[in-house]
């Protein structure tokens, strides 16, 4: 079930709800490409993305400054109260979400630019196995979390938060192979450490994702499912 943001006492109230709406997805796309090309960066040496990534979080940290301006412009004038107050708490945490997701990726990206600016010793394709297992899982994650942050869609929330969590149990694989490539070669625990950090970026990544999905919850609902274990449909 989706829902819009519609029906307010102020028709310019609306404006302004539906004003900060396309301004978050505006933002939540800037940072799914975020991810993507940090991915590209950290698996297939690609770089020269990094620099779109710096430009692309410059025009996130943009944005949330934005947001943040018309957030607090309608709380002071307009004194929200009900579902009006909760569409926009959700908003401006989500905000904070995307941001912090948009810094994981650039986290990605700076990494993957420690590990190949070395020489030539890369690390070999089967460390890697594990970040593009888990990017893949974290992508689809963020793309179904913005599509329901676009369409206020509750049912779609509450199936994905009862969802199993692929990309820790991924993560906790990934960490006892990796552990037995430090047993069979010392020296790839340089490479290792890198691969780590990059994974557990990966899964904050899929935290933050979920965190946008918790707040579409509480917005068309009123239901604070933060710090629960699942939803009931």
């Amino acid at each position: 079930m989706s829902t819009r943001l519609e029906g307010h006492t102020f028709r310019r109230f609306d404006g302004e709800l539906y004003h900060l709406h396309t301004e978050i997805l505006q933002m939540a796309g800037l940072v799914y490409e975020q991810v993507q090309m940090a991915l590209e960066s950290f698996q297939q040496q690609k770089l020269d993305s990094i620099r779109v990534i710096n430009e692309r979080e410059a025009q996130v940290d943009a944005l949330e400054k934005s947001i943040d301006s018309v957030i607090t412009e309608v709380l002071a004038k307009r004194g929200p109260v009900a579902r009006d107050l909760r569409t926009i708490m959700a908003f401006s945490k989500a905000v904070t979400d995307l941001e912090r997701l948009g810094d994981e990726a650039a986290k990605i990206a700076y990494i993957a630019a420690t590990m190949y600016n070395n020489d030539g010793n890369n690390p070999s394709n089967y460390l890697l196995r594990d970040v593009g297992i888990m990017g893949k899982l974290a992508c689809v994650l963020l793309k179904e979390a913005i599509e329901i942050l676009d369409m206020l869609d509750l049912e779609r929330a509450e199936k994905l938060l009862n969802s199993h969590d692929d990309i820790e149990e991924e993560f906790q694989a990934g960490l006892r192979r990796l552990a037995t490539y430090v047993l069979e070669d010392a020296r790839n625990v340089g490479h290792i450490i890198n691969v780590v950090l990059a994974m557990k970026s990966l899964v904050r990544i899929g935290e933050h994702a979920r965190n946008l999905v918790e707040y579409v919850v509480y917005m068309v609902s009123g239901e604070d499912i933060r710090h629960t274990e699942s939803v009931q449909a």
